[in-house]
């Protein structure tokens, strides 16, 4: 299940740089399904809404099945230092949509989308995805007392190493975990 949820969650992080190239080609739905004509007099901006609600509902997908992955916890006190991290990966994820805005044609886009989906599945470091701000998540950086640092995707917002108890957080992998409940 972890396997399958890390794809799920790589797809989301990297699906924006798809729809980026749809809409500064303006490939609208019309383009895809020519022959419907309900498609093809649809505003453009229709297309480029359903294209955006696509890795957003595959978004609220992967937070209803973490309750799937492998649990753990973290007590008061296991936390030395927290640090919140909303900020530090965003420039890297605008990143994608610079590239987005420079592919010319699909074979280029298929390409460096393949490369990008494998290095960011391949990471295994941290699954930073800006839609998870949309359902009211925060991103930390956490240090443990045995000095591990963790990415703790979470709904609360920490200030304090003391005030980071959880009795429930999942674990993506080795080095990223979700806490649900708020």
């Amino acid at each position: 299940m972890n396997r399958l949820f890390r794809l799920l969650l790589t797809l989301n992080a990297t699906l924006l740089l798809v729809i980026v190239f749809f809409v500064q080609n303006t490939y609208t739905l019309g383009h895809f399904f020519p022959g419907n004509s309900w498609f093809v007099n649809l505003p453009h901006f229709v297309s480029y809404v359903l294209y955006f609600a696509i890795p957003v509902l595959l978004t609220g997908t992967s937070i209803l099945l973490s309750p799937l992955l492998g649990k753990d916890e973290f007590k008061k006190g296991d936390i030395i230092s927290i640090e919140h991290a909303n900020n530090s990966f965003l420039p890297s994820y605008l990143g994608y949509f610079f590239v987005a805005l420079s592919i010319a044609n699909w074979e280029s886009l298929l390409f460096v989308y393949g490369v990008l989906f494998i290095f960011t599945y391949k990471s295994q470091a941290l699954y930073f995805n800006p839609l998870f701000l949309l359902f009211g998540f925060e991103f930390y950086n956490v240090k443990t007392l045995k000095g591990t640092t963790v990415f703790l995707i979470s709904r609360n917002n920490y200030r304090y190493p003391d005030e980071v108890e959880i009795e429930k957080a999942f674990r993506i992998n080795n080095y990223t975990f979700i806490e649900r409940s708020k």
